[in-house]
């Protein structure tokens, strides 16, 4: 969702929890889930003493894994956060910075069918701002949005916790969320933040973990999947997806220069890189950005939040005229259909990789008054004031390993990696399976498309948003803003592979037999999975419940049971 000026309505998915930590399962957390711990042999040195060494801060550093659903519409990823001890599920979202739930004093329909924060419940932890009276709002380009005030609580995601973090708490909202979603959590850049301005000491919560240096290294990891799992991985990248690192294409972020009061100096606002080079088949279409003198080439943001691909016009019709018998259908929402059996693949360049979209990934679904033909991805979308032309969502996030590093301060800019999922260049979709994916997705969409053709609409640009006086060029380096300085750069200039963090779900419980043979077996089994109760207070007895994952730790605890001795010994 991209940020104020999000141009998709928000919906709404899943993500249950799973941890891996270099924490061994901490009592809160293990109290809070009911989750049996296992003592670990202290003579065994954990991954915290092993990172300890290269750790530069005083803070203990660490990573963390959980897994990703999506919800059953098939939008957009969810996780589970607690605030306050309570647990909820809120939408990933990498186009916004900020955290709001839904409060109980919300009176809007929306907030009669999802958990909302109990303002009746004394959380030790709360504390309210100005009395409750810092107020705030966000609108949305769909003409939806949600207002409310401002308070501080402790919010936990996976392993980490930012003690008085600063969240919105609305009473009054239009926005759609369903799937017992509550809120949204923000992975954009302090810039971006509609909180931050309104009261101080107001980092969002991702931007604190790296300012802190509580995060391996400044950086999260996105994979996301057709199906309902996926992984996001803090501090590290998921070992289990990206199988080599040196294949990750990392691509800087491009600053953007100051805008109304803001101060004289560029920063980092959006997760948009340069776009290269896109390709139909073997045939290129150069991207023409809606600011050449400005921007010089094109910018794509990155958005878990948006469930789609989104371009400008005069990029989206030329790669359309590639795609035999295609045409417009509805030119309010740039959308256009394709034959559903087409041959061709699209191919977005970034930096010098390829990144190959089958049909399956960027076809939407048959019309059910035009069987024959597909509603196809990229829709076209009118110029935006901030020179961000194209809008990549989850049909082109599902196709990679998505990294998103916040830099370091003085030190490294941020920047974004992807790690192609597949290596295909050429069409690998058949008909027939296209047909099948459709069929298992229930795919097709309620809609009779136009027995005529449509032209296309001829747009003129806004006004440019940001003050050109002041320079902002890719790569820069910036004072604050990004991870705190006493992280040590492995990104840039050149990205070394070996000393990027890795992190993978790990199991709960090792089992190693011996027998009286001398034969060493090993088993793994998990823990059983807790329930949750979503909205509810510590110590409260109703809500709504659900099952989550097994939590994972690095701190293994591992068992060794000595058969012949008849014996088990705990490490």
């Amino acid at each position: 969702m991209k940020g104020c000026a999000m141009r998709l309505i928000l919906v709404s998915c899943v993500v249950f929890l799973s941890l891996t930590s270099t924490y061994s399962l901490d009592e809160e957390l293990t109290a809070e889930l009911g989750i049996p711990t296992v003592p670990l042999r202290s003579d065994v040195p954990t991954l915290d003493l092993l990172k300890a060494d290269r750790t530069e801060s005083l803070v203990r550093r660490a990573t963390g894994i959980g897994e990703v659903s999506l919800n059953t519409n098939d939008q957009t990823y969810y996780s589970l956060i607690t605030v306050g001890g309570i647990a909820f599920r809120v939408a990933l979202d990498t186009a916004s910075s900020d955290l709001w739930l839904l409060a109980s004093s919300c009176t809007s329909a929306v907030c009669k069918s999802v958990p909302t924060y109990p303002l009746s419940y004394s959380s030790p932890s709360f504390v309210s701002v100005n009395n409750n009276a810092t107020t705030f709002n966000v609108s949305f380009a769909d003409t939806t949005g949600s207002s409310g005030f401002l308070a501080r609580e402790s919010v936990r995601l996976l392993n980490f916790t930012v003690e008085d973090q600063v969240f919105g708490l609305v009473d009054s909202s239009n926005v759609t969320l369903k799937n017992q979603v509550s809120g949204i959590l923000g992975f954009g850049f302090p810039r971006l933040s509609t909180l931050s301005p309104l009261t101080t000491n107001s980092t969002p919560f991702i931007n604190a973990l790296a300012q802190t240096g509580q995060l391996d290294y400044p950086l999260f990891g996105l994979s996301l999947t057709h199906n309902d799992t996926g992984s996001l991985s803090l501090g590290a990248i998921d070992a289990s997806v990206v199988h080599n690192a040196s294949n990750i294409e990392w691509n800087k972020v491009v600053p953007f220069s100051p805008f109304g009061l803001e101060s004289n100096t560029s920063r980092y606002l959006q997760w948009a890189i340069r776009l290269s080079q896109i390709m139909v088949n073997a045939t290129q279409v150069t991207p023409q950005p809606t600011y050449p003198d400005i921007t010089e080439s094109s910018l794509a943001l990155f958005d878990v939040g948006t469930n789609g691909i989104f371009g400008p016009y005069q990029d989206v019709a030329r790669i359309f005229d590639l795609i035999p018998t295609s045409r417009l259908v509805d030119a309010d929402a740039g959308v256009w259909a394709v034959p559903c059996d087409t041959a061709e693949t699209m191919i977005f360049i970034f930096g010098r990789q390829n990144f190959t979209l089958q049909p399956t990934d960027f076809l939407i679904g048959p019309a059910a008054g035009n069987p024959n033909l597909c509603l196809s991805w990229p829709q076209a979308t009118p110029p935006s004031s901030d020179g961000i032309d194209w809008q990549f969502g989850t049909p082109f996030l599902r196709t990679v390993y998505s990294i998103f590093s916040y830099g370091i301060n003085k030190k490294e800019p941020p920047m974004i990696g992807l790690y192609a999922l597949h290596n295909d260049t050429t069409l690998t979709d058949t008909p027939a399976s296209v047909s099948s994916y459709f069929a298992v997705n229930s795919a097709t969409i309620a809609t009779t498309l136009p027995n005529f053709p449509l032209s296309t609409p001829s747009l003129t640009a806004p006004t440019y948003a940001f003050n050109t006086s002041v320079p902002a060029s890719v790569g820069q380096l910036v004072q604050a803003d990004l991870g705190t300085s006493t992280y040590s750069p492995i990104l840039a200039p050149t990205a070394n592979a070996s000393e990027i963090p890795t992190v993978s779900p790990s199991p709960t419980l090792t089992t190693v037999v011996l027998t009286s043979s001398g034969i060493v077996i090993t088993t793994t089994s998990h823990a059983g999975t807790p329930s949750v109760r979503l909205g509810v207070p510590p110590g409260a007895s109703s809500g709504i419940s659900l099952k989550i994952p097994t939590l994972h730790a690095y701190a293994v605890a591992t068992s060794l049971m000595a058969i012949s001795a008849g014996m088990m010994l705990i490490w």
